[in-house]
């Protein structure tokens, strides 16, 4: 049982993170009641073993830790084919002090965000991973190769190699949109 002073300096370090813990386990199982259950359980699992966390990066920490408790529960339900399906970009936009959009503009904002997600889930898992940490939760090159335990140049070309067929998928849509007349 931890002491009110470690429970303390766990709410401090790790409880800011649990939206962004949130979003990678919906990003990954896509579904809503999972990715709660998920995030239940790793920060259960990191809250006993709070004591191994030496301090430095506690958000990459405690991804690393919703990662492997989505993969385990990926593996168990054998859905490893059919991952993610979020919808952040049309969510994340925070009110500021800019033109605010006409109908026409948010209508059209919304359609190419919902394409982007189709295409999104056409990925592999390893490339939808990369993109959601590195373009919708802004992490580095260094914290998305702590979270996902894998070299920086991995990312790298993770990234590169997920940006670069996106763009292609995106390009077939809009090819075949303009076949049919759209």
């Amino acid at each position: 049982m931890a002491n009110r002073k470690e429970r303390q300096r766990f709410e401090r370090l790790m409880m800011g993170h649990l939206d962004g813990a949130y979003n990678l386990a919906l990003w990954l199982v896509r579904e809503p009641a999972e990715a709660e259950d998920i995030v239940q359980t790793a920060y259960m699992r990191a809250f006993e073993h709070f004591h191994t966390f030496t301090g430095g990066n506690a958000a990459g920490w405690i991804m690393t830790i919703v990662r492997n408790t989505a993969y385990n529960w990926l593996n168990k339900q054998k859905r490893n084919s059919n991952l993610i399906s979020f919808d952040e970009v049309l969510h994340s936009h925070e009110p500021d002090n800019r033109k605010q959009l006409t109908p026409e503009e948010a209508v059209s904002i919304n359609a190419r965000s919902s394409q982007l997600m189709e295409q999104m889930e056409r990925l592999p898992v390893e490339f939808r991973e990369a993109l959601f940490l590195r373009e919708i939760e802004g992490y580095s090159y260094k914290e998305i190769a702590e979270i996902t335990q894998v070299p920086k140049g991995t990312v790298m070309s993770r990234l590169s190699r997920g940006r670069g067929q996106l763009q292609n998928l995106l390009l077939e849509q809009q090819k075949r949109r303009q076949q049919n007349g759209m």
